[in-house]
C-alpha cells in the first residue's frame, strides 16, 4: 500500500513538472497564425425568445439610423422594439418612431471604463456587441455582432463549468475559439456565423462572476488549433464514456481531419462526474418484481410462442426469472478498437404460471332476453314535479359500478433448462434496462459480475468526438496537466498558433454627438419703466417710446442733437409727457416724473 502511494505521488509530481514548461511556452513561443482572425462574429440569438417585442437596456453608448436620421442613445437608455404588422417601431423616452423592417443598434467606444453592451429584460448577462433586429417570417430575428474574445466570455462558462480547473477551461477556450473562427471564415457572407444553441456552441452573454473562465479566455487570447496549416474543427462533448469516437462513425462521410482518432480515455472513464447509468440484475430471484418489469416484458415477448404452447400466461406478470447465469454484450458497430457494442445477451432459468379470467354472467344471453340486469340497480321513478312545501328533495342516486373480478392465477412452475436470448442494445435492451443517455444511440456498454449480481453500465453523454470535458477536468485537476497537454491528447497532430490583434476596436463617437449644446441665454430682465403722471396742459401731450426692438432703447439727450450728452436710456413703451416741439426739426422736449430731456420724434407714438 505504501509503495503504491509513493509511486502515485511520484507520477503526479512528474506530470506537474512536465506541464509547467508547456504552459509557459503556450503564451510566449506559439507561432503566428496565418491570415487574420475575423473582427466580429455574427451570432443568431434564440435566447431570450423574442417574437414581437424586445425590451433592452443599453449599458453603453449606442446609435441607430431611424427614418434617415441618426439617433444617439446615452448610457443607461431603456428602449422597446415592437413588431406591429410588418414594421418595427422603437419606443424611447415617450416617443414611438417607425424603424422599417430592420433596426441596427451600433455600439461605440466607452472612455469611462464602465461596462459596454446591452441587456435584455429579465436577463442579467451583458451582450457586448452591436444588435441587428430584423423582421423575418413574421417575428423579430436578433443577430449580435461581437468580437471573438468577447463572444468566448459568454461561451466558455456555459460549455464548461466555471468551477473546473483553469487549465481545463483554457483547453475549452481554445477549442471553442477554433470552432467559431473556422465557421466565420468559411461563411463570411452569411447572415450569421453561429447560433447560440448546442447546434454550434451555447452562448448566453457575459456574467462578471465567471472570473475563472474569463481568465482562461484572456490567457489564451488568439490561440487556435491548426492542422496542415488550416484551422481544425475542434469538436468536444461532455463525456465520451472512456473512448473517443471518429467523425465518420458519428456523422458518416470520410474522415479527413487527421487529428481526431479513436482511443481509450482513462481520464473520462475514471472521473466520478462522468455520466453513467446502471442496471442491477440479481443472479437469484424469488419474486417477479426482482427483475425489472420492462426486461420481463421484452423476454415474454420473445418467449410468447413457447409460453402459449405450454399453457402459460405470456404476460410479464406471470414470468419469474429464477436465476441469471450469464450476461454479456458484444458485436461492435464499427471496426476495432471500437467498443460501441450492439448486442445484449442474457442466459437465465425461469418459472411461469397460468391465468384464468372470470366469465361475465351475461355471456351468451341475447340482449332481448334480459329484462333486469343482476348488476344494475333499478332507478326510482323521476318525479314530474316537486311541491313548493316539501321539506327535502333527494335526486335519483347513481348506483356504484360493480368491480371487475380479478383474474385467477396458478402457481409458478419452473420451466426445464436454461434459455439464452439476444437483443439489439439499441433500442430494445436500452429501453428495457432504462440505460438511455443520448439521442445518438451510441452509449458504451459494459457488464461487471459481482457476488450476487450482474451490473450493466452505459456511458457517454454527447457524440464522443474530440475533447471530453470531464476528461479534461480530470487531466487538469487530478494529474496537473496543462491545457496544451489536454489539447494534444484529444487532438493529436494538431498544432497551436496564435492570432495577433485580438482586441475589439470600437469606433469613437462623432463630434456631432459629443459637442454639448450651450445653455440657452437667460433673458435680460426688463427694466421697470419710469412713472409719468403729470397733467398735460394746453399744447402738451403724451407719447410712448415705439418703433424699437423689445430689448433695444432710445437715448434721452441733454440737447436736441445727436452729439449731446445721453442722460438716460429709455425702453419700449416708456410714457413721456411732451412739453413742446424743439426748434430743431424732428426732436421733442419731454419729461417724466423723474427726468427731463430730448428724444427723436420718429421713435415715439402719440397716445
Amino acid at each position: 500500500m505504501k509503495t503504491r502511494f509513493l509511486l502515485k505521488a511520484c507520477a503526479l509530481l512528474l506530470a506537474a513538472l512536465l506541464a509547467l514548461p508547456l504552459a509557459g511556452l503556450a503564451q510566449d513561443a506559439l507561432p503566428a497564425a496565418p491570415g487574420q482572425m475575423p473582427d466580429t462574429l455574427r451570432i443568431l440569438l434564440t435566447y431570450p425568445s423574442v417574437t414581437t417585442q424586445a425590451d433592452i437596456e443599453l449599458r453603453g453608448v449606442y446609435t441607430a439610423d431611424i427614418g434617415g436620421v441618426t439617433m444617439l442613445f446615452p448610457f443607461g437608455s431603456e428602449i422597446t422594439v415592437l413588431l406591429i404588422g410588418e414594421q418595427l417601431y422603437i419606443d424611447y423616452a415617450g416617443m414611438r418612431l417607425g424603424a422599417g423592417t430592420e433596426l441596427i443598434l451600433t455600439r461605440f467606444h466607452n472612455d469611462n471604463g464602465e461596462e459596454n453592451g446591452l441587456r435584455f429584460y429579465g436577463i442579467s448577462a451583458l451582450y457586448e456587441g452591436d444588435l441587428a433586429l430584423r423582421v423575418t417570417n413574421g417575428v423579430i430575428r436578433m443577430i449580435l455582432s461581437i468580437g471573438v474574445e468577447d463572444y468566448l466570455l459568454g461561451v466558455v462558462p456555459y460549455e464548461m463549468n466555471d468551477s473546473f480547473p483553469l487549465e481545463a477551461l483554457k483547453a475549452q477556450a481554445v477549442a471553442a475559439r477554433t470552432y467559431a473562427v473556422r465557421k466565420a471564415l468559411n461563411s463570411p457572407n452569411g447572415e450569421y456565423h453561429l447560433s447560440d444553441t448546442t447546434n454550434d456552441q451555447v452562448f448566453r452573454g457575459r456574467l462578471y462572476e465567471h472570473t475563472r473562465a474569463g481568465q482562461a479566455v484572456q490567457e489564451t487570447a488568439g490561440v487556435c488549433a491548426f492542422y496542415n496549416g488550416e484551422l481544425a474543427t475542434c469538436y468536444y462533448g461532455s463525456s465520451n464514456g472512456g473512448q473517443t469516437e471518429l467523425t465518420e462513425n458519428q456523422w458518416g462521410g470520410t474522415d479527413e481531419t487527421g487529428y481526431l482518432d479513436m482511443r481509450d480515455d482513462p481520464y473520462d472513464l475514471e472521473n466520478p462526474k462522468s455520466v453513467v447509468k446502471s442496471a442491477y440484475l440479481r443472479m437469484t430471484s424469488y419474486a417477479p418484481e426482482d427483475t425489472p418489469y420492462a426486461l420481463r416484458a421484452l423476454i415474454t415477448e420473445a418467449l410468447q410462442e413457447a409460453l402459449t404452447e405450454r399453457g402459460y400466461d405470456p404476460a410479464p406478470e406471470s414470468l419469474r426469472i429464477d436465476a441469471i447465469t450469464n450476461v454479456s454484450v458484444d458485436t461492435p458497430k464499427f471496426a476495432a478498437p471500437s467498443r460501441l457494442y450492439t448486442m445484449f445477451h442474457i442466459t437465465f432459468s425461469y418459472s411461469a404460471r397460468t391465468r384464468t379470467d372470470p366469465i361475465s354472467i351475461t355471456a351468451g344471453i341475447l340482449a332481448d332476453e334480459i329484462e333486469i340486469s343482476l348488476f344494475t340497480a333499478v332507478p326510482s321513478p323521476t318525479p314530474t314535479s316537486v311541491s313548493a312545501f316539501a321539506d327535502t328533495y333527494a335526486p335519483t342516486q347513481t348506483p356504484a359500478p360493480t368491480p371487475t373480478p380479478e383474474p385467477i392465477y396458478g402457481m409458478f412452475e419452473p420451466a426445464e433448462g436454461e434459455v439464452t436470448l439476444s437483443f439489439p442494445i439499441f433500442p430494445d435492451a436500452e429501453a428495457a434496462l432504462g440505460l438511455s443517455i443520448n439521442q445518438y444511440d451510441n452509449e458504451l456498454w459494459t457488464v461487471t459480475e459481482t457476488v450476487d449480481s450482474f451490473i450493466v453500465e452505459a456511458r457517454r453523454y454527447g457524440h464522443g468526438v474530440g475533447m471530453s470535458q470531464y476528461g479534461a477536468e480530470r487531466m487538469a485537476g487530478q494529474y496537473g496537466y496543462s491545457y496544451t497537454d489536454i489539447l494534444d491528447f484529444y487532438y493529436p497532430g494538431a498544432a497551436l498558433m496564435r492570432y495577433a490583434n485580438t482586441e475589439t476596436v470600437l469606433p469613437g463617437i462623432s463630434t456631432v454627438f459629443t459637442r454639448q449644446a450651450d445653455p440657452p441665454p437667460s433673458p435680460t430682465p426688463r427694466p421697470t419703466l419710469m412713472p409719468a403722471t403729470g397733467a398735460a396742459t394746453e399744447g402738451q401731450w403724451y407719447v410712448r417710446v415705439a418703433n424699437i426692438g423689445e430689448n433695444s432703447w432710445l437715448n434721452l439727450r441733454a440737447e436736441p442733437n445727436l452729439s449731446a450728452d445721453i442722460l438716460m436710456l429709455l425702453f419700449k413703451d416708456q410714457r413721456l409727457l411732451v412739453l413742446e416741439r424743439a426748434p430743431q426739426e424732428g426732436w421733442l422736449h419731454v419729461k417724466t416724473d423723474v427726468i427731463e430731456g430730448y428724444v427723436m420724434e420718429e421713435f415715439t407714438e402719440k397716445e
